[in-house]
């Protein structure tokens, strides 16, 4: 039986890979690297390490920092070297496409020219570039996970506050905004790991993973209505009023403020070409209207 190693085990996406893969008869071990002693609990005959522990992006502007290097870097290091002195053959870091780019023009590929604006996105890079800068010993190989937004049931964030938008019969002030963007469901995310911990034959690299089509947020809207059974009202609310209104959250603290706006109404289309020519496949399992259906189903139940 495999044996996978997963820190980040009880986050959103470590718990949803934690059960996928347990339903695939691997064997799965949580490794906690906020104990300071966790390198005494490292299985070093594990066949991979999964690597999701981090410090998330805080949309809200509050965090330090330096918090985000201490985690998403040094702890990374820290674990790659105890990694390539164990006889673990795989290791899956968990990067973000925020490493690479703030913003996109056009489509996003594995081989942009990186240069993060964020603490977050530059934390990530830097623990990237650590990564990459080792030697590799034969037999290993090293995978660098880029998703792009992660969705899923009960899971909370940007989505949620586009639900409450709906669910509350508010008017979604946006519609202005007409952007492209690409989401991964958590269920699609973890078929790839375990198709990439099936195959050995798939090489180490950068891979970038989202679902297969990418929506625009007034879609998104229509789908929670669908979702809803309830009409979803966009309103086309001149630009300049709605980044006015952004900027005042930023200092009062509003539920809006320029970052979330960002999120909501930016381009931001990634390619998944590179990960599905690897696995050999032209389709993801789960469409991208069919997860994101999936997950707004769940805010409704949990209302």
């Amino acid at each position: 039986m495999n044996k996978i190693i997963i820190t980040g085990a009880s986050g959103f996406v470590g718990s949803n890979l934690n059960h996928f893969l347990k339903l695939k008869s691997f064997e799965t071990l949580a490794l906690s690297l906020r104990n300071k002693d966790w390198k005494n609990n490292f299985d070093t005959n594990a066949n991979a390490i999964i690597h999701l522990a981090g410090k998330a992006h805080d949309t809200a502007n509050t965090s330090d920092a330096s918090a985000y290097f201490e985690v998403n870097t040094e702890l990374t290091k820290q674990l790659f070297d105890a990694f390539l002195n164990s006889d673990i053959k795989d290791f899956f870091y968990f990067s973000s496409v925020k490493a690479t780019a703030d913003t996109v023009e056009g489509t996003l590929t594995e081989t942009h020219m990186s240069n993060p604006k964020t603490p977050y996105g530059q934390s990530k890079l830097q623990a990237e570039d650590y990564v990459l800068s080792k030697e590799i010993p034969h037999g290993k190989r090293v995978f660098i996970i880029r998703p792009c937004m992660i969705h899923g049931p009960n899971n909370k964030g940007n989505l949620n506050l586009l639900y409450s938008f709906v669910a509350k019969g508010i008017p979604y002030p946006f519609g202005e905004f007409l952007n492209q963007r690409s989401f991964v469901s958590v269920e699609n995310l973890c078929f790839i790991i375990k198709e990439l911990l099936d195959n050995p034959k798939i090489p180490s690299g950068i891979y970038n993973i989202a679902d297969d089509d990418s929506l625009s947020t007034n879609e998104l809207i229509s789908i929670i209505g669908q979702v809803m059974q309830k009409p979803a009202r966009i309103v086309n609310i001149p630009k300049p009023i709605i980044q006015t209104i952004a900027k005042i959250g930023d200092v009062l603290r509003l539920p809006i403020n320029t970052e979330r706006l960002q999120k909501l109404t930016e381009n931001y289309v990634v390619s998944n070409q590179k990960i599905k020519k690897a696995l050999q496949i032209e389709r993801l399992p789960l469409s991208t209207k069919e997860g994101l259906a999936q997950t707004f189903k769940s805010f409704k139940s949990s209302k």
